[in-house]
């Protein structure tokens, strides 16, 4: 099984495993509980890291490979963290026309992780996202809450500057 390892250590509290089981325990017994159980973990930690979906496999007697199955299947689902600062490249067709592409790989280089990471350092993650509806701003990112519009590859690193 080629399971991707985050780019972030896991670091998971007594206090979300005793959260977990808990979890685990009042589902154990439910028809389709793996979902609701993948999802609660999820809200537990942030994301479903290995670990997590390794402590679920083993309290429900679950192959590991059908968890990460689900796990990578649903979008709904992250195997790494999210950053402190989320970025959202919009890679819709008015943004991609524009250059969206090009963006992207300049704060992939920059940033040194791929689309869905996190920094070793916990600060950014990066993301390709569908339109976002300001195409006529295209190309566009968002920042957390903070929106960039009509972006060069040459305005990168000055927006990356800004959440040093």
């Amino acid at each position: 099984m080629g399971v991707k390892q985050s780019t972030v250590p896991f670091a998971g509290t007594n206090e979300q495993y005793e959260k977990l089981l808990k979890v685990i325990a009042e589902h154990k017994d439910d028809k389709g509980a793996l979902m609701p159980i993948m999802q609660e973990a999820q809200e537990i930690y942030g994301y479903l890291p290995i670990e997590v979906q390794s402590i679920i496999s083993n309290e429900l007697d679950i192959p590991l490979e059908k968890i990460y199955g689900i796990a990578t299947f649903y979008s709904q689902f992250s195997l790494s963290p999210k950053g402190k600062y989320v970025i959202s490249i919009c890679m819709g067709t008015a943004c991609y026309v524009k250059g969206a592409g090009d963006i992207y790989n300049k704060f992939k280089e920059l940033l040194n992780i791929s689309d869905g990471e996190c920094t070793p350092d916990g600060k950014f993650s990066f993301d390709s996202c569908r339109c976002i509806g300001a195409c006529g701003l295209a190309p566009v990112i968002t920042i957390n809450d903070d929106v960039y519009g009509k972006i060069t590859v040459d305005d990168v690193e000055g927006i990356l500057a800004k959440y040093e």
